[in-house]
């Protein structure tokens, strides 16, 4: 990987505190956004556990990347952060201390918007440490099965990125692609609003795990055989432009900003992860060496 450029990091200009019913537990939990110094990053604070233990947004910290990205232990982690996690990628905000009242934050429409309207509210400020740009000599792509995820050399400092949704044939969802410039502007008016979204079977699976029971049709995307249940799409490809911003979210993990062209075809948590890994490791021997303010300790149940 190369350094293309630098920009000013960037944190929240006022604190933002968001609350709401959790999408896993179904239980009421409480986020709150509070600016950080200059080359803190990203860090989740689990206030609720005692000792107020930290985790870094990074992809050292991820446990499972099942259905949704996790980072740090049962006792302590945090759950589907990818949204929020996406929210303050694409906003570019560097520089955030995240405190949860619960082990995930709350869930809203499924979508990025809440988080994204309530940071707009307060304004972002500008520090001043800067932020690496990089971009890939070649591309990189990871694989599984038939899905897979690549990062295409850049041209410039902009980041493109591409999904190819494709369930395959009878599905509920027809194949759908969706391709946009990331960009403040552009995320809050094409991605944040994008929710997230299930197939009727998925819902099935998932309730007879136990998950999901507090929700109905109106509070997700869920796709039938004759389209959305009780619901309707705010854009024609929402479930294409949904993959995009959990990409984003997961590549938010790497900690520096990504210029290229990102494309996905069937990718999911687990490939935007391994991806987000291979772009940490191909940069850390030119990195500069970020002081790590926050430890992530070891967690231990009360």
């Amino acid at each position: 990987m190369r350094i293309l450029g630098y920009r000013s990091q960037r944190t929240l200009a006022a604190p933002v505190q968001i609350a709401g019913v959790g999408f896993i537990t179904g239980a009421e939990v409480r986020v709150t956004l509070l600016p950080a110094a200059p080359d803190t990053g990203l860090v989740f604070r689990r206030i609720d556990r005692p000792g107020s233990p930290t985790i870094r947004a990074a992809v050292s910290s991820v446990t499972s990347t099942q259905r949704r990205t996790t980072l740090g232990p049962p006792d302590c982690g945090i759950t589907l952060v990818e949204h929020i996690l996406a929210a303050l990628f694409g906003l570019r905000i560097d520089n955030c201390w995240i405190e949860l009242h619960g082990p995930e934050p709350p869930g809203l429409d499924g979508s990025a918007l809440g988080f994204v309207q309530a940071m707009c509210a307060v304004g972002a400020v500008r520090q001043a440490a800067r932020r690496p740009i990089y971009t890939v000599r070649e591309p990189v792509l990871v694989r599984s099965g038939g899905a897979t995820l690549a990062v295409h050399p850049a041209a410039g400092l902009e980041c493109v990125a591409t999904y190819r949704l494709d369930y395959g044939w009878g599905a509920p969802l027809a194949p759908q692609t969706h391709t946009l410039r990331i960009s403040p502007g552009e995320f809050a008016r094409e991605l944040a609003p994008c929710r997230t979204f299930l197939t009727e079977s998925e819902v099935q699976a998932l309730r007879q795990s136990g998950i999901g029971l507090h929700l109905g049709p109106a509070d997700l995307l869920v796709f039938g055989a004759q389209g959305p249940i009780g619901n309707r799409v705010r854009f024609a490809d929402e479930p294409a432009r949904h993959k995009i911003l959990d990409m984003i979210g997961d590549l938010a993990l790497c900690g520096f900003d990504i210029a290229g062209h990102i494309i996905g075809y069937r990718s999911g948590h687990a490939l935007n992860v391994e991806l987000a890994s291979r772009l940490v490791e191909l940069a850390h021997g030119k990195l500069r060496r970020i002081p790590r303010r926050v430890e992530s300790p070891r967690c231990h149940a009360a």
